[in-house]
């Protein structure tokens, strides 16, 4: 029992940053945001609530510069200022930043938003650990190996989590007569939106996801499978 303890601390001491780091993106989040005024968006995301049965989709417009979406585990989205100038300025069509919000409706559906808690800040249990076995038997070595392997592993999450969550905005914006398209061609913007500027940090949800072009194919073999063949 002796010879554990040291793991049971590091698992505890990382769970203890997990449920930090949760936290202080929480109270970050509800400071630096507000509730999304935009009429068009906001009659789109109400036909969002009723496809859902839900009494309301709850966006935010978090003030910060980079281009993003966020989904937090208690079910709100949130915009980032920087997204919703695009917006405003004509870049990104209405349907377009619906789409987004679809996408991140869908992380928190899936249960995404509550497991990685938003920055993943849940790795770090896992990645303390990893460290601390890996360190007692290849010393010098055990961390760097624990960091990649939790790289890893979080970069494969994270693909899964984009096509689920993919998945699931096509199948509503379907349900709610906005169709695939907006989807599309937002990500065939994305490069040129999330460059230059206050947009020079990649969104979280571009990180180790999956390339543009393997996206666009997974959303389009969904429609071959919802057009009716004709008879």
């Amino acid at each position: 029992m002796l010879k554990l303890t040291p793991l049971l601390l590091a698992i505890l001491y990382g769970l203890g940053l997990y449920w930090i780091g949760a936290k202080r993106t929480a109270r970050e989040l509800s400071r630096r945001s507000n509730p999304l005024a935009d009429r068009r968006l906001k009659d789109i995301t109400d036909r969002m609530a009723r496809a859902l049965d839900l009494s309301e989709v709850k966006v935010h417009i978090y003030e910060v510069d980079p281009v993003n979406g966020l989904a937090a585990p208690d079910g709100r989205i949130f915009i980032t200022r920087g997204f919703f100038r695009k917006y405003e300025q004509g870049e990104v069509t209405a349907e377009e930043m619906a789409s987004v919000i679809a996408h991140e409706l869908g992380h928190v559906a899936l249960g995404h938003s509550r497991r990685r808690m938003i920055d993943f800040s849940g790795q770090n249990a896992i990645r303390v650990a990893l460290a601390t076995v890996l360190g007692r038997f290849i010393p010098f070595v055990g961390v760097p190996i624990a960091n990649l392997l939790v790289t890893l592993l979080a970069a494969r999450l994270s693909r899964g989590d984009e096509y689920e969550a993919d998945a699931y905005a096509s199948a509503l914006l379907t349900k709610v007569g906005i169709g695939t398209e907006p989807q599309k061609s937002l990500f065939r913007k994305l490069d040129a939106l999330t460059t230059g500027g206050g947009a020079a940090q990649a969104p979280a949800w571009l990180m180790s996801h999956p390339k543009t072009d393997a996206r666009i194919a997974a959303i389009e073999k969904l429609e071959s499978r919802w057009v009716t063949p004709a008879t």
